[in-house]
């Protein structure tokens, strides 16, 4: 098998940062940019830059001990103020905030434009947090010790380099280190291999060892739980992004939690949570995926296999995501692609009880919680046609009550949110969002765009956006959201359906949705046109080399694309477990059948094509998008259009300026085209 470098003229694109290569993209980034600006695309800019800069955005927080901690950008601040509040303060119209990290300063001071990437804290004192910046909004980062009392780094403190890295606190003076050691310390899929105990004021080359994991496996990281009295270690090995195995370190040695590795572990003060994603054999019973089981810890280890079973899914629901506070475990579970959430009592038997207050047609996510505090919870809930609000509560003695809401930056009620369903072509019935203006005629008129992602256990739920409302809808667009499988909302089963050679069945669903569209009169292929990003450019880069008759215009964000190269790619070999290893001839042979890049063809009539990348995404990185323009040009193909930042990694942009324009760039060609 050859290694996918013959007969590929495009191969000097994938020297991301040479110097033609960077000209190469700008040049065609300009293009682009010179062809939107004749067309007002500054007043969208603008207009799409006031959503992102609103200061009547929720702040959302996170509470650790007395005080709630927010990460926040604006116009004044497009990097970003790390800062907290006490609740009192926090739930007044304005709020008191304790700025503890400028990064717009941070980068003048230092001569680096850092993107804020996350902080953890130090249990049980809160005085000093592992800070995580990224030098381009990549993946990797710079993690830095800072001192919350003085609001400064720790001189001397600890400082790993920039790198995919996972670090945690163990005690004051102690952390785990995942990161780049040097040779043969890092994954094929570009992640660490080893994971290590670093103590202060140690080189970081001589943190000891805790453990290591094969190259061809993902990643290893390992984290301490500070839960007062059940304070330990756990180590987890992932092995690719749907199998993995997480043991307890005792004494240094391992000592692995006995589920199959393609099921999902949670340990938890007294409890071990298990989630089947095929059918899982434990003990005598095997559990269809899907299900939520849990049994006392340390009985699971001592050998007892009776588990209880805490939900089990059904054809119209799926668990999406649990969190546990003080005394309960909530469940936000998908019926029908709308939210619910559902709250377990561990203390009485597992007690359920759903709670009030959930919009139809709508999303409501558990954003926070600290169980080792309180029982206190906060929602996000959402909706396309609802501007988020978040709302807090705690368990058995304060129901949820808004604590913050949101601007509306359109007129919703002029529009109005139907769900439909259309069979694919295996007879799989497929559900779709449509959020169209109110009376829509059905003459087949309407510019329409159809978005999706059908990957990855990913979910797409109903969700307010200020930039679809004003960069689409307002000028009288259809927005569709198609929950085609590959994703999560019908739980493992419906992703597992779309896995490997099953990859066509996403795409089948999603065409089978455009045919819908077309077929109850909302549009027509010259007005229909689909966006995705990542898996999701992936997707609609299918929709162009499958189904082109189907639409007008194609919008493809940070895509693979290139399904011959994509694992030797930034960190594509990590994603052979969704796809497949195309270095392995059987597997190539499907695999090329959904590889864009190979299936394009001179000849055929393509809708206008926009793929937008950035030049630090160090996950899937520029290369695909890059190789595909190339090819298209090659082919003498018309209307592709290309459009590259310079920062934002995966994002595509890093700062609401950027993100604006990259938005406005696309909505704008959906209208220059579609309409």
């Amino acid at each position: 098998m050859t290694d996918g470098t013959l007969d590929d003229p495009n191969l000097w694109l994938e020297d991301i940062h040479g110097t033609e290569q960077l000209a190469w993209a700008a040049e065609r980034t300009k293009r682009t940019t010179d062809w939107l600006a004749s067309d007002r695309y500054t007043d969208t800019v603008e207009r799409l830059l006031e959503v992102y800069d609103s200061e009547e955005r929720i702040p959302v927080v996170h509470r650790r001990g007395e005080h709630y901690y927010n990460f926040w950008r604006d116009a004044e601040h497009p990097r970003g103020l790390w800062r907290r509040a006490t609740l009192e303060s926090y739930l007044t119209p304005e709020p008191e905030w304790d700025v503890l990290l400028d990064v717009d300063a941070l980068g003048r001071e230092e001569g680096t434009s850092w993107v804020y990437a996350g902080s953890a804290l130090l249990r049980p004192t809160l005085d000093r947090a592992l800070v995580s910046l990224s030098p381009d909004g990549g993946d990797a980062v710079t993690v830095r010790e800072f001192d919350l009392s003085s609001r400064a780094f720790v001189p001397g403190g600890f400082e790993i380099p920039t790198a995919k890295s996972s670090v945690g606190w163990i005690d004051r003076d102690t952390v785990f280190v995942a990161t780049d050691f040097g040779p043969g310390s890092m994954t094929e899929s570009s992640y660490p291999r080893t994971v290590r105990r670093l103590r202060r004021g140690q080189p970081l080359a001589e943190a000891e060892l805790v453990h290591e994991v094969r190259p061809s496996d993902m990643i290893v990281y390992a984290r301490h739980d500070h839960t007062p009295g059940f304070e330990r270690d756990l180590v987890t090995e992932v092995y690719d992004f749907h199998r993995s195995r997480t043991f307890l370190l005792r004494d240094g040695s391992l000592v692995p939690i006995d589920v199959p590795e393609d099921a999902d572990v949670d340990v938890h003060r007294e409890w071990l949570l298990v989630r089947s994603r095929a059918d899982t054999v434990l003990g005598s019973r095997t559990y269809p995926p899907g299900y939520l089981l849990a049994a006392r810890l340390d009985d699971f280890l001592a050998g007892d296999r009776s588990l209880r079973v805490l939900f089990e899914p059904d054809e119209h629901t799926a668990l999406e995501h649990w969190a546990w506070t003080s005394s309960g475990l909530m469940l936000t579970l998908l019926q029908d692609v709308s939210s619910r959430i559902r709250v377990l009592s561990p203390a009485h038997d597992w007690a359920a009880s759903d709670l009030e207050g959930v919009p139809a047609l709508g999303s409501v996510s558990v954003v926070d919680t600290d169980p080792d505090e309180s029982d206190e919870y906060w929602l996000h809930v959402s909706g396309f046609l609802t501007p988020p609000t978040l709302r807090r509560g705690v368990l058995g003695m304060e129901p949820h009550r808004q604590a913050k809401a949101a601007a509306s930056f359109f007129d919703e009620d002029a529009f109005e949110v139907e769900q439909h369903w259309v069979t694919s072509d295996d007879g799989t019935r497929v559900p779709y969002f449509q959020v169209a203006p109110r009376g829509l005629v059905l003459d087949g008129s309407n510019a329409t765009v159809l978005s999706g992602y059908g990957g990855f256990e990913h979910a797409r739920v109903p969700a307010y956006s200020g930039v679809v409302g004003r960069g689409w809808l307002e000028g009288g667009g259809v927005y569709v959201v198609a929950n085609i499988r590959g994703g999560s909302e019908y739980g493992p089963a419906w992703h597992r359906a779309a896995l490997k050679e099953n990859r066509p069945r996403a795409y089948e669903d999603f065409a089978a949705v455009a045919r819908d569209l077309v077929a109850r009169g909302v549009t027509s292929p010259k007005h229909l046109g689909c966006e995705g990003r990542s898996n999701g450019g992936l997707l609609v880069g299918n929709m162009l080399t499958r189904y082109p008759e189907l639409f007008g215009a194609i919008v493809c964000g940070v895509p693979l694309l290139d399904m011959r190269r994509y694992t030797r790619l930034s960190a594509g070999a990590s994603w052979i477990a969704e796809y497949g290893d195309p270095d392995d001839p059987e597997q190539w042979e499907y695999i090329r059948g959904f590889s864009p890049y190979h299936n394009v063809s001179a000849g055929v009539e393509y809708p206008a094509l926009l793929l937008y990348a950035a030049t630090s995404d160090d996950r899937v990185g520029p290369v695909q998008a890059r190789k595909m323009a190339a090819r298209m040009e090659q082919l003498g193909i018309p209307d592709v259009w290309y459009y590259e930042n310079a920062d934002g990694g995966h994002g595509g942009a890093v700062d609401n300026r950027s993100t604006a324009q990259l938005q406005a760039a696309v909505w704008k060609f959906f209208r220059r085209t579609l309409a």
